[in-house]
């Protein structure tokens, strides 16, 4: 088994030193007063040498990639493939070839649904989510069962945002072929237990996708520890560029999927008679990628290994825990999501107060929060609020951002 290795890590977790790493943070004003960035959970912000990188790129090396025999197509094709093979080594993959470069987790959960998906599942199949998923871990499921006949079942959330477990066993049947869960939510901060639900689900014989848009910057990942057939992640959510993204597929999984998108680098040899396919995994890495962003994700992993996913946690975790107890000694406010396992979410309702006010006179104080569904709108549902204020942390982030934070909560509720 591949490990993924932290490289050079830090000797201790010095969190304004790492600020400095972040210009946006450590530089930036809003309405005349410092940036306190609480909205990670939509997009992180993005460390310089992913900065550097991709400016360097487009200054200096912008050239094609694959197939081009000068230096700069040589060199560029080299940066990309290493980001692969660093990715590769991030998730513990067996192959570098199980890494798909996609535009994010959305395209990356498109694609199994519309090439896997299709392939496979027929009239009668049942697909299995959890009532906590983004949208885009719905959408493209309930597409494919508008065309196949297919039907999907739903595993409910307590009222503290965990799955019910022995809910999800009495879904399992001969009917489940695939089962789509998200790792960490991205509304409730909730850490799910993937590897049990994706043991379960094997047992039936369905393969198992996991959504880790909000995992990959936050814990270790290793597909084959976890055995998960496929796994999606944003590589903008990890500090790194927007615009880029990875499926893991299983080797064997993905040879077998007809390709997702038509175009050059995809092919191996094409006539108006028949068109045979490129092998992994440029059969479905369509046309000229994001090159710009693939290259600057190479800097985005390594800053990661580099500080250790353990301690990521650890002053993340601390952060959170310091953030719930301050918020929860402000009347009025309900927080929404008490799981036991929790990442750096915090997700809440003010008496009597519309989130979106909430969020907007929380800008005037320089705070950048995030307001509305999230994307879950069936999680809203599920604990009766059309909307929720979430602030969402990361390594940036100090207690006196927290400090900062909460004494402007309470001004702006004095207001409403």
């Amino acid at each position: 088994m591949t490990a993924a290795k932290e490289q050079t890590p830090l000797s201790e977790f010095d969190v304004y030193k790492i600020r400095q790493d972040f210009p946006q943070v450590a530089n930036t004003k809003v309405h005349g007063k410092p940036l306190i960035y609480l909205d990670s959970a939509a997009s992180t912000l993005k460390v310089l040498p992913v900065i550097e990188t991709v400016s360097k790129h487009y200054t200096y090396e912008a050239s094609n990639i694959h197939r081009g025999v000068h230096f700069l197509s040589e060199q560029g094709t080299t940066q990309y493939e290493n980001t692969r093979v660093k990715m590769r080594d991030f998730l513990s993959a067996k192959h570098k070839e199980e890494i798909i470069f996609t535009k994010g987790t959305t395209e990356s959960i498109n694609l199994v649904a519309r090439t896997y998906g299709e392939a496979t599942l027929k009239k009668g199949d049942e697909i299995i989510l959890s009532e906590m998923e983004h949208h885009s871990n719905i959408v493209p499921w309930q597409i494919l069962c508008e065309k196949v006949g297919a039907t999907i079942k739903v595993i409910p959330v307590n009222d503290d945002g965990e799955l019910i477990m022995e809910e999800y066993e009495k879904l399992l049947s001969e009917k489940t072929k695939i089962v789509s869960v998200v790792y960490i939510s991205n509304s409730l901060g909730t850490i799910n237990p993937v590897k049990d639900i994706i043991e379960k689900a094997h047992k039936h014989n369905a393969v198992v996708l996991i959504d880790a848009a909000q995992a990959a910057a936050h814990q270790a990942i290793d597909v084959q520890d976890l055995d998960c057939d496929f796994l999606a992640l944003s590589g903008h959510k990890m500090f790194g560029p927007t615009g880029v993204g990875i499926l893991y597929g299983k080797k064997d999984i993905l040879n077998a999927m007809p390709p997702f998108l038509g175009g050059g680098d995809m092919i191996d040899k094409v006539t108006f008679e028949k068109t045979t396919y490129n092998d992994l995994p440029h059969k479905f890495e369509a046309g000229t990628p994001n090159i710009a962003s693939v290259i600057g994700l190479a800097p985005a992993i390594d800053y990661i290994n580099k500080i250790g996913l353990s301690k990521i946690a650890a002053h993340e975790n601390e952060i959170l825990q310091y953030a719930t107890a301050e918020i929860k000694k402000i009347d009025g406010v309900r927080l929404i999501g008490a799981a036991k396992n929790k990442s750096s979410v915090l997700s809440f309702v003010i008496d009597g107060c519309h989130p979106q006010d909430v969020g907007t006179l929380i800008d005037m104080e320089g705070i950048a929060i995030r307001t509305g569904h999230h994307c879950t709108q069936p999680l809203m549902e599920r604990f009766q609020v059309s909307a929720t204020c979430r602030a969402s942390f990361s390594i940036y982030n100090t207690k006196e951002d927290v400090d900062v934070f909460v004494t402007a909560l309470k001004k702006v509720k004095g207001m409403l």
